[in-house]
């Protein structure tokens, strides 16, 4: 179906069937906690599997944690008053691409830094408010990218055997860091959401209620991935494997309890065209993009919802446009139906900035469309997992981009931060309100 309105160009399918996951792609995933100790530490492990630098698993300001029952137990209690954001980051997994390539490898350990800088500048009382780390992402199993991508272009691409051309595709040269890099942009998302869901397990297993009004939102982020340009048995456009259906099918198959349908929201300036294609016919995952009209670099696919912008859109278009659209799933459309885990993917190519995105959206434009997702995710209480996106900077200036990737993970721990105040300052009237009338 494709309608024409003045709020943009939208195309939709209509799903009648739901399409399995082939038997042969299917691996025992196991349903108990991934471990957080990454691989590397493994004796075993090759050397160039290991990542660079020292792995930071939380802020410069937050304290290690005593492993003890009594400390677990009173972390558990704090968790469930305090809204939770795990943020993940793969920038240790190094990578030297060729003098002049077009990919910004280096933004990753930028923006991460930045998101960390913020948080560090804030008081402690900010801090406490919110349940937040830095973790190290860890890498992808075989057996967690084959629920998606082919397990022979998997094994291809790990043992370094594409062609030239897929290599073209893909927009990198191979390389054992590049190896890396690719399974812990997977990993890192994949861990994410994992997170969310052990924690909707709990809150399940153990009846938790809250008495004192909604239960605290529970994200996590990833300060990588969005790599939405994957297919079943290739890449393109900077993207190997695509973390975002990865880490749907995992969750879809592991916690099938807690999490049975899933929105993926992808406001990149591109299509998420591998994720249209990896989920068409699928009713347990749903696909929304809203990207540039004139920005396709392959074959345009179909979404659940594909929302079109013309080249040069501002912030008026762009945000009533995106508005409609949300208030139409949470009203009454299909899409959103029944939806338990929202993966966001957050690219900042629509800036004016972005060197390829082809969009006029300033600073405060991307800001406040941060918060529609956000008030969306939060109006129907649905945990979601926030991925990184596109965002090329010019060579002359990258901190409109750097600044733009790095307020999504700020903004969304800001969110989070005022929410926990908002429930805490209730708390308080309620408090004075039963003594007085005692």
């Amino acid at each position: 179906m494709t309608m024409s309105s003045k709020i943009g160009s939208v195309s939709c399918r209509s799903i009648s069937t739901v399409r399995s996951i082939p038997t042969f792609l299917v691996r025992n995933i196991s349903a108990q906690p991934r471990v957080q100790q990454q691989r590397y530490c493994n004796r075993n492990f090759p050397s160039w599997r290991r990542p660079r630098g020292r792995v930071r698993y939380m802020t410069s300001s937050s304290a290690m944690i005593a492993n003890s029952d009594s400390t677990s137990q009173s972390i558990n209690n704090e968790r469930q008053q305090r809204p939770s954001f795990t943020i993940y980051y793969n920038d240790v997994y190094e990578v030297i691409l060729p003098p002049n390539h077009r990919f910004p490898m280096e933004k990753y350990g930028k923006v991460r830094r930045r998101i960390q800088n913020k948080i560090d500048a804030l008081s402690p009382q900010e801090k406490n408010r919110i349940s937040c780390e830095f973790r190290v992402s860890p890498l992808s199993r075989v057996e967690e990218l084959s629920t998606t991508h082919s397990p022979v272009y998997v094994a291809r691409f790990l043992n370094g055997d594409l062609t030239k051309e897929e290599i073209r595709n893909v927009g990198f040269p191979w390389s054992k860091s590049g190896v890396d890099r690719a399974l812990s942009s997977v990993g890192g998302t994949v861990q994410a959401a994992c997170d969310v869901c052990d924690e909707l397990v709990r809150r399940t297993g153990h009846n938790i209620s809250h008495d004192e009004g909604e239960m605290p939102p529970i994200w996590a982020a990833h300060v990588a991935g969005g790599t939405h340009h994957a297919f079943f048995d290739y890449g393109e456009g900077f993207c190997v494997f695509s973390d975002i259906a990865v880490a749907a099918n995992v969750v879809l198959q592991r916690y099938p309890s807690v999490v049975k349908r899933i929105l993926i929201i992808d406001l990149d300036v591109h299509q998420g065209n591998g994720n249209a294609v990896l989920f068409q016919g699928r009713d347990d995952v749903r696909t929304f993009s809203m990207h540039c009209s004139g920005n396709y670099f392959s074959e345009r696919q179909t979404s659940d919802l594909d929302v079109e912008l013309p080249m040069g859109c501002t912030d008026e278009t762009y945000l009533a446009t995106l508005y409609h659209w949300i208030n139409q799933m949470r009203k009454n459309d299909d899409i959103a139906k029944g939806v338990d885990l929202i993966f966001f993917q957050a690219g900042v190519d629509i800036l004016h900035d972005d060197r390829l995105g082809r969009m006029s959206i300033t600073s405060n434009g991307v800001e406040r469309r941060n918060k529609l997702v956000f008030d969306f995710a939060h109006s129907l209480q649905i945990p979601m997992v926030i991925t990184m996106g596109g965002g090329y900077p010019r060579a002359n200036n990258w901190d409109p981009i750097l600044e733009a990737h790095a307020n999504v993970y700020f903004q969304a721990h800001q969110y989070l931060s005022n929410l926990s105040e908002i429930n805490i300052s209730s708390k308080e009237d309620r408090s004075e309100l039963i003594s007085d009338n005692k």
